[in-house]
């Protein structure tokens, strides 16, 4: 196996295009499953990228073209009505994580349609890698209710439903059938992760069905969900009230600072954001009138932190935080190069997709790479190994807090706010024991009696990809 580990990567070295390298990794994973992951393992920090983003949203928008074979479980408005003979057709039968996408909004790059089945697909197997939840349990989905995307609907080789999406009761009711028959047909404990849902509809599902099945969704827990989260930490560690530290944490939308006097005509989801204070149309604006410490962007929009912004935040700041978190690469708000030099070599930077090490004035910066990829594989192992019914923030906070408690004073001395890639294993499995810890705390767990040391008893779930041994 480490020979073949060698030759294969050796050839993937070889592939200048990242595509290329992409499709010879599909190509690895359908032929020997246990040697794509023993590869992705042992050179995560290399074939992440690869895998997942940024090639994963080239791969999204030229799926049809490199389309081999399907990878998932594809189910489309002709099967309302039959929903769950299609999931009766898989397979496997004994399904714990299930991604979703209905391709609306695939990463930065818009509505992909069926062709957003890349995203699943990568996704379940950073599970896998990442986490070590075992790859014939995950289920990648893709909902086909059409796509408004007229290049797509154009294209020959496009592989989804040739119309516009569908919406309103049409939409809610195969979504509906969905939930009813996976619950029917892998039980109450099937995590179900919804991916890449535009804002409208990821909002609504995650309301509706919070309370009845096992679901989250990492994308809009980005944005409101991320200010949701530091205001509910920050409580915790002050013993001030939520209410209180919302106070300490502005937003900015397309129309500018979130602020009272825009209540009536805001969402429902930012209006507990909004603060007293004149309103502020740019950025740039904001940040002075303001004054934060930390930047984070998660807006799916490029080039939004401009040599202003940047200039803004290091004029108030000894060492500005700098996150800019929307993927792929060319929807970064701004790259890890623009964010030291137009900081002079102040910022603390990380990006959702990962960039190279900068030279700035004789020193060397090596951008951290804020990936969900660190959280979700050891935050689903956590709730399988603890048999958790439902999903709660606290869960959330508890693996944020475990993945801080990684990061060690070695990485803050280099500038670096995340642990290395390089032993996520280890990372998951001490995030899933502390998933796992606060899901008995709140009584959700059903898997009794609790494991005397969660953190092993998630290491001793992992899948391992070696081959098997035959006398």
């Amino acid at each position: 196996m480490d020979l073949q580990e060698k030759r294969l990567m050796h050839n993937l070295r070889q592939y200048e295009v990242p595509l290329h390298r992409y499709m010879a990794m599909m190509d690895l994973q359908e032929r020997n499953e246990r040697l794509f992951y023993k590869i992705l393992i042992d050179n995560v920090e290399e074939l992440l990228p690869v895998v997942y983003t940024p090639t994963v949203g080239e791969a999204c928008q030229k799926y049809g073209s490199i389309f081999r074979r399907p990878q998932g479980l594809y189910i489309s408005l002709k099967e309302k009505g039959k929903v769950l003979e299609v999931l009766k057709n898989w397979p496997e039968k004994n399904i714990q994580v299930i991604v979703v996408t209905d391709g609306e909004r695939i990463l930065g790059l818009g509505d992909l349609g069926c062709q957003g089945m890349g995203i699943p697909v990568g996704k379940l197997s950073l599970y896998t890698a990442l986490g070590g939840v075992r790859p014939s349990s995950c289920l990648p989905i893709t909902i086909d209710v059409g796509t408004n995307n007229e290049k797509l609907l154009n294209d020959e080789f496009y592989i989804g439903l040739r119309q516009k999406r569908a919406t309103g009761k049409e939409y809610a009711e195969l979504l509906d059938e969905f939930m009813r028959a996976v619950k029917q047909n892998y039980g109450e404990k099937v995590l179900i992760q919804f991916e890449d849902f535009a804002n409208h509809n990821a909002f609504d599902l995650l309301a509706k069905y919070s309370s009845s099945h096992l679901v989250f969704n990492d994308d809009i827990q980005a944005g409101t969900g991320i200010a949701e989260l530091i205001a509910l930490e920050i409580s915790k560690q002050t013993k001030a009230p939520v209410e209180e530290t919302r106070q300490k944490i502005w937003l900015v939308d397309s129309k500018g600072l979130i602020v009272s006097s825009r209540l009536g005509s805001l969402q429902h989801f930012k209006k507990p954001w909004a603060h007293e204070h004149e309103p502020v149309k740019e950025l740039v604006d904001a940040i002075k009138a303001i004054k934060p410490t930390v930047l984070i962007g998660s807006s799916g929009v490029g080039k939004t932190f401009t040599k202003e912004v940047i200039e803004a935040m290091a004029s108030l700041n000894k060492k500005p935080l700098i996150l800019a978190l929307s993927n792929p690469t060319s929807q970064s708000e701004c790259t890890a190069e623009e964010a030291y030099t137009w900081s002079k070599g102040q910022a603390i930077f990380a990006s959702g997709s990962p960039f190279d090490p900068v030279e700035y004035e004789g020193k060397v910066f090596v951008p951290g790479q804020a990936n969900n990829a660190y959280i979700f594989p050891g935050f689903g192992l956590g709730l399988i190994i603890s048999g958790a019914i439902r999903v709660r923030d606290e869960m959330l906070l508890a693996a944020s807090e475990a993945l801080a408690a990684r990061v060690s004073q070695e990485n803050y001395d280099k500038g670096l706010i995340y642990p290395p890639f390089s032993n996520i294993r280890q990372i998951s499995a001490h995030i899933a024991a502390n998933v796992a810890a606060k899901a008995y705390e709140l009584g959700l767990a059903s898997h009794l009696p609790r494991p005397k040391d969660l953190v092993k008893y998630a290491e001793s779930c992992m899948y391992s990809p070696g081959y098997r041994n035959y006398r």
